[in-house]
């Protein structure tokens, strides 16, 4: 699992469309030519099947027919290829684009079969040989199922109109009485109508392939794979051209940022707000914003570093409360990251565990990376972040009711940073017991739990109980009053290092969980793509 980043909006040359001229086609795109290949393979096989039926049972049966060996070789021998076809794309370790050709083949061999039918199969006379083959079929629904390159298309299609006139020469070579060479091109006109008009889908496909590609540049960077979208957009994994830098690209749709123009610049001020105090932030710990901008089309991107692990929020769900000396480790960064925020006077508002990401740093395991400072606000005004309008007002209830301070749910205007400590005091809570601090049947009980009721100490949900510590801590954070909490993030950052807990959670302990637990994640670094001069 990964989370993601952003990127720029310069517009980039795009090769043009000719039959000489090919768009190349993003990966994605590519695997799903893999999976109409194998459709195409899967149809071809059918029909081929569906041919032997009517062959060998039911003409028989309707018109006292009998079929020859060679006729049933041929069959046998095509299903025989679009299942080999299909196996390939099936199962193949090859790269997809190096099975985009395998469709072609199996167009041209299905061609080669029907020739062989209608001229070596049975013994042909002019007349038969002047009907309509069955060629031009083949060929034009290769092209609907599987449109490609189209210069590849043509020389395949071509290849495969050809069949018909090769298997009149052999049938020639055999003694047979075959029209001229003038006719029997002639008889093959539609086979050579059709391959050219087999063309047509294939350059609609590759004009398609041309947007979707400029749609997918932004700046410097280029969409390589959606990684997740919602209601407001997606999130891809995106490359930076020159840099060979993998990032995480946001993408916002300009449809999702508001009914009236007032509301989506609303929106589009709140989301440069997060770029710009994201950018800010120089902690490890918090995630590096990389470039944002708005697309031609009104869309909000931005480009972060790409993460590969585990939100807390998944990772409690799949794996289970924490212990907590590991607790404490990954609270300390979510600590340093915040302290740094809350001395540029940024609040995040937004705290929970799926803001908070756990990841692999190189050689450093259980590294985590603050995320979406997309609530954040600012006290007051700030020169080293150039942020100082807030667009959350008292009215405004933003925010996740499970981490949410009481006064933020009172709509108070002294919001300060004590509200992220009350929402790391309910991330612990989360972390230690796998249980959030009130699990209210509704959201707004939820919130009226939050302001009058008193939580119950985490160590009472745990059968082995906690560390009187870390109860402590995690109920300090937890005050209604903010004057009774720590005054900021730094202040609970010397807190946390003070304890004097039994354990202390190592590297060589986080490196053993995620061997044992997440083992794609932990295995040996990559190479690097470049090596040094």
């Amino acid at each position: 699992m990964t989370k993601h980043a952003f990127a720029p909006r310069l517009p980039t040359p795009v090769a043009p469309l000719s039959g000489a001229s090919s768009v190349r086609l993003p990966d994605d795109v590519v695997a799903d030519q893999v999976n109409r290949l194998k459709l195409f393979a899967l149809i071809s096989g059918g029909m081929w099947l569906m041919g032997m039926f009517m062959d060998f049972v039911v003409f028989p049966r309707t018109m006292g027919t009998r079929t020859n060996r060679m006729t049933l070789a041929i069959e046998v021998s095509a299903v025989a290829f679009a299942v080999a076809v299909y196996l390939h794309a099936r199962f193949s370790g090859r790269a997809p684009r190096a099975k985009e050709n395998a469709g072609l083949v199996l167009m041209v061999l299905n061609s080669a079969g029907i020739a062989m039918l209608e001229t070596w199969a049975t013994d042909p006379t002019p007349a038969t040989l002047g009907q309509l083959s069955w060629i031009p079929i083949a060929i034009l629904l290769s092209a609907m199922v599987m449109p490609g390159r189209p210069r590849p298309m043509l020389m395949a299609a071509m290849a495969s109109a050809s069949m018909g006139p090769v298997g009149v020469w052999f049938a020639h070579l055999r003694g047979v009485d075959v029209p001229s060479v003038v006719d029997t091109l002639v008889m093959a006109m539609p086979n050579y109508s059709c391959a050219v008009a087999a063309v047509l889908p294939s350059q609609m496909f590759q004009k398609m392939s041309r947007r979707l590609n400029e749609a997918r540049e932004l700046g410097s960077y280029e969409l390589i794979e959606e990684l997740g979208a919602g209601g407001m957009g997606a999130v891809w994994r995106a490359r930076h051209r020159l840099l060979a830098r993998d990032a995480a690209v946001k993408l916002v749709r300009a449809d999702a940022m508001g009914d009236t123009e007032v509301a989506a610049q609303a929106q589009l001020r709140r989301f440069e707000r997060e770029a710009q105090a994201t950018a800010a932030l120089t902690s490890p710990y918090s995630v590096r914003l990389f470039d944002f901008g708005q697309t031609d089309d009104g869309s909000f991107y931005y480009a972060m570093e790409l993460l590969s692990g585990r939100d807390l929020e998944s990772l409690v769900r799949e794996f289970g409360p924490l212990p907590p000396e590991r607790v404490m480790h990954l609270l300390q960064q979510v600590c340093h990251s915040l302290a740094e925020a809350h001395e540029r006077c940024l609040v995040h508002r937004d705290v929970k565990p799926a803001n908070i990401f756990l990841c692999r740093m190189g050689r450093d395991f259980d590294f985590v990376k603050v995320l979406d400072f997309g609530l954040v606000h600012v006290r007051r005004a700030d020169s080293a972040t150039a942020v100082t309008e807030t667009l959350v007002t008292a009215q405004a209830l933003i925010g996740t009711p499970a981490y949410m301070a009481p006064e933020i749910i009172l709509g108070r205007d002294d919001v300060d940073r004590r509200a992220d400590v009350y929402a790391i005091g309910c991330v612990a809570y989360y972390l230690l017991t796998g249980t959030r601090v009130f699990e209210g049947s509704t959201q707004m009980q939820a919130l009226i739990d939050h302001v009058h009721t008193p939580p119950v100490a985490p160590s009472e949900r745990i059968a082995g109980g906690l560390p009187r510590q870390v109860d402590e801590m995690v109920l300090h954070c937890l005050r209604k009053d903010p004057a009774e909490r720590p005054h900021n993030a730094s202040e609970l950052l010397a807190t946390i290092k003070a304890m004097n807990l039994p354990r202390v959670w190592t590297n060589d302990h986080a490196r053993a969980w995620w061997e044992a637990r997440l083992p794609e994640l932990s295995g040996p670094l990559a190479p690097s793509a470049r090596t040094p001069s």
